[in-house]
């Protein structure tokens, strides 16, 4: 970052913190000067991690972004490298206590008349792609719906694997003709799905899953909501739904979760049950022939604008860095906040990546009776994980920590800048949906993929998904985006990366300059203009959450 034409070398995240953080790699000796105060490193400090600003006896609170994130296990120096061993979570307690919060909305002038080309539904909503789902009520079809998949992406252009193919052809050929499999140099092309048949379909997507049967009932009922949730998603337009029919999850009550979310569902839902089938084969040649009549339909419909306030933005982080609190997280922050106050809906999730910030967010909530279902949510979220000798403070991965995450309240406190600032309006339990303008806080884990699917589940029609460390995560009916902390990540693994959050870093581009850079990328994302690259790598990720521990 750039202060005064000369780039700074650290950043403080609040004022009240006793941290800071390293925008490049520092050495050890060296003298740092931030806000008048000269700090001499005690050790090397790599980019990305923190270093302590005073002199701390063992048990002194740590503050960053400014919340407590920790507690020191040990007497530590001025310039000290922020450690696992030298510092151990810690979070303040919360409660509801009635605080008058007021929230000023950025200014969303620019964007008041501007809209996006989405799929109006029958019942209202706008959706910002045009599926057709395969919905497997149970395990036990899964491998009917991959033999589908197979003809169906392949006969109608939806394959991605077809440089991987020739690219193993030209392997097959080297090894038969006794060349040294080395020496093969193939580039692989991209793949360019020109080859569609049904131009306004923009995908056939599966929800392959290992429940429907086998556990306990309330998975199968927890199962059964979700797979209904993304039957009324406006993203999708058709469903097929295979069964086998003596599983726990009957295709009734599957129907019935359906009606309950919505009344007037109205869409394409065609249901083969294997044990009332003439044999496998006749299930899969007609699921595949209805299936194509009713992608003959939906390809009739048609883009039309629509208002930003129909989006619905789920924010999401994987693989974390020490910058994702830095830049990306605030800027999706921001983004968020612009969608908020153009009537829009943002969606926060990962319970166990709120912990440590939980006041915050009480204090932001617009009732007693949406704060009062937030606490007891986390509370017995943390108490079942406690249960099984586990917990939040469990929640950093390696790869977190090795990044300069050492805590949970660390990592937490810049995960939860994804939501913004904004009044929390409503707090959704796994797959309830979201019908409010404004920020929701859902419950789901932290868990990449078992996010992404609650998010989906809930109503988000984008997700932005920041990473610092790059993470291929997508899901199979909401787009998602994949927002780098660092342009290193961004050059790196650019096949994975949408938008760069560097600039942050480098001081070329401000948080709400990103943000807005962000939302422009997301109308264009939700109007089909431009494909993200989960999407068009086909990274259809879907795992249920079980309501087990998972962090």
């Amino acid at each position: 970052m750039l202060e005064n034409g000369v780039k700074r070398l650290v950043i403080k995240m609040h004022p009240n913190d006793n941290v800071l953080v390293a925008l490049t790699d520092l050495a050890k000796g060296e003298t740092v000067t931030f806000e008048g105060q000269d700090y001499i490193l005690a050790d090397t400090i790599k980019a990305k991690h923190k270093f302590y600003t005073a002199d701390l006896k063992q048990g002194s609170e740590i503050t960053m972004y400014g919340v407590l994130v920790g507690k020191v296990q040990s007497d530590i120096a001025k310039g000290s490298l922020m450690t696992t061993d030298n510092l151990k979570h810690a979070a303040e307690p919360y409660q509801y206590r009635d605080v008058d919060f007021t929230w000023q909305a950025p200014d969303v002038s620019k964007y008041k008349n501007r809209t996006f080309n989405g799929y109006k539904r029958s019942d209202g909503r706008v959706g910002t792609a045009n599926y057709w789902l395969f919905i497997p009520t149970v395990f036990c079809e899964n491998r009917n719906l991959d033999v589908i998949r197979e003809a169906l992406h392949n006969e109608l252009g939806y394959s991605v694997s077809d440089k991987y193919t020739q690219y193993t052809h030209y392997l097959l050929e080297a090894y038969k003709n006794g060349e040294d499999l080395d020496s093969i140099d193939v580039q692989l092309t991209p793949d360019q799905n020109s080859n569609r048949v049904f131009k306004n379909v923009d995908g056939i997507k599966f929800l392959n899953h290992q429940g429907g049967c086998g556990g306990t009932r309330q998975d199968a009922s927890t199962l059964s909501a979700l797979l209904a949730s993304y039957a009324n998603h406006p993203n999708v337009a058709g469903i097929t739904v295979l069964s086998l029919g003596c599983q726990h999850l009957q295709i009734q009550d599957f129907i019935t979760d359906v009606k309950k979310q919505n009344p007037a569902f109205d869409k394409p839902l065609l249901v083969f049950e294997q044990q009332q089938a003439k044999s496998e084969e006749q299930l899969v040649a007609d699921a595949i022939k209805k299936t194509f009549e009713g992608l003959v339909e939906i390809n009739k419909y048609e883009r039309t604008p629509a208002p930003l306030s129909e989006l619905c933005l789920g924010v999401k982080c994987g693989g974390s860095d020490g910058f994702s609190g830095v830049s990306a997280n605030p800027a999706v922050g921001y983004t968020s906040d612009l969608l908020v106050g153009l009537g829009g809906k943002v969606l926060l999730a990962e319970f166990p990546e709120l912990c440590g910030v939980e006041q915050n967010l009480i204090d932001r909530c617009t009732s007693e009776a949406v704060a009062t279902k937030f606490i007891d949510l986390m509370q017995s979220y943390d108490a079942l994980a406690h249960k099984v000798g586990s917990g939040f403070h469990m929640n950093p991965s390696p790869g977190n920590i090795k990044d300069g995450l050492i805590t949970d309240a660390i990592k937490s406190a810049g995960a939860a800048k994804k939501g913004g600032t904004a009044p929390v309006v409503d707090v959704l339990d796994y797959t309830e949906q979201a019908t409010k303008p404004g920020l929701s806080l859902v419950c789901t884990p932290g868990n990449d993929v078992e996010a992404t699917t609650g998010k989906a589940a809930s109503g988000a029609t984008l997700i932005l998904f920041t990473t610092g460390l790059g993470t291929p995560t997508g899901n199979p009916i909401c787009p998602v985006i994949k927002v780098a902390t660092n342009s290193v990540l961004a050059k790196k693994m650019s096949d994975i990366i949408d938008i760069d959050c560097g600039p942050i870093i480098s001081g070329e581009k401000s948080i709400e300059e990103m943000g807005e850079d962000i939302l422009e990328y997301c109308i264009k994302a939700a109007s089909g203009e431009i494909i993200p690259k989960a999407v068009s790598l086909n990274q259809d990720d879907f795992i249920p959450w079980k309501r087990g521990v998972s962090l």
